[in-house]
């Protein structure tokens, strides 16, 4: 019997008009840590997919033999469902979910943009995969969690209390992918970046910046850490957000 889906971590879809927007979340987490961030979009009249990735939101164990094929077929998939229900299609997403939109942007030029909040996009360094590798082959299953990293008290996120060590490395080598393709994205990009982010290191958002073919507008958030979608500066990345959409989306 499948594992029931955590409180709260269940997906969000709304039809909305013709500017559609996927919205993806980070590795461990669910559509928790976006739910705002998507709410405000359909708010503002957009279509809405924020799916719940395979292995997520339910429990870890459930995670553990998921890789980033499942998570990028995941989001793949949802693109294309959207993209034949709208006229032009952004991809938005946190920390992993990040990675992702920036994956789907860099093989299909036609989506109309980026929106990307801390995400992951630097490869990590080979000594500390070759760290994660010798704990596997020492019969390591996880690592603590990486989750809930927010300023604002009261505000948690609804993540794992744990790491699954494979399929982190497996996210390590989509973002391997990423990195080497970074001159396919050409569509405009907002990048939100807080200065203060205790998961991804602020290089990603660098090369990002520094990789992109096409045009990159960057935010720091000064007050928010990594799940920075739950925490003090959510209002201007909700804001910013959906006036980036409608912004790109008149202009194509």
């Amino acid at each position: 019997m499948p594992t029931p889906i955590l409180a709260g971590s269940e997906p969000f879809s709304t039809e909305g008009g013709p500017i559609g927007v996927v919205v993806l979340h980070g590795f461990t987490g669910s559509p928790q840590s976006l739910r705002p961030l998507a709410r405000a979009l359909a708010t503002a009249g957009f279509t809405v997919e924020l799916p719940l990735l395979p292995g997520h939101g339910t429990s870890v164990e459930d995670m553990v033999p998921t890789r980033w094929s499942d998570w990028s077929s995941a989001a793949e998939a949802t693109y294309r469902d959207l993209a034949g229900r709208c006229e032009r299609v952004f991809a938005a997403g946190l920390s992993m979910g990040g990675s992702l939109a920036i994956w789907l942007a860099e093989r299909h030029p036609e989506i109309a943009g980026v929106i990307v909040v801390n995400p992951l996009v630097d490869p990590p360094a080979s000594v500390f995969r070759d760290m994660l590798s010798g704990m596997v082959e020492e019969g390591g299953v996880s690592v603590p969690a990486i989750g809930s990293d927010v300023a604002m008290p009261g505000s948690p996120e609804s993540a794992y209390n744990a790491s699954p060590i494979e399929p982190m490395l497996s996210m390590f080598e989509g973002v391997d992918e990423i990195a080497a393709h970074l001159g396919d994205l050409r569509c405009p990009v907002l990048l939100l970046s807080s200065r203060v982010d205790h998961f991804v290191p602020p290089e990603s958002g660098e090369v990002l910046a520094a990789g992109a073919a096409g045009p990159v507008e960057r935010v720091f958030l000064e007050r928010s850490f990594h799940v920075a979608t739950l925490d003090y500066d959510a209002r201007e990345i909700e804001a910013r957000a959906i006036a980036f959409v409608a912004r790109v989306g008149a202009l194509l």
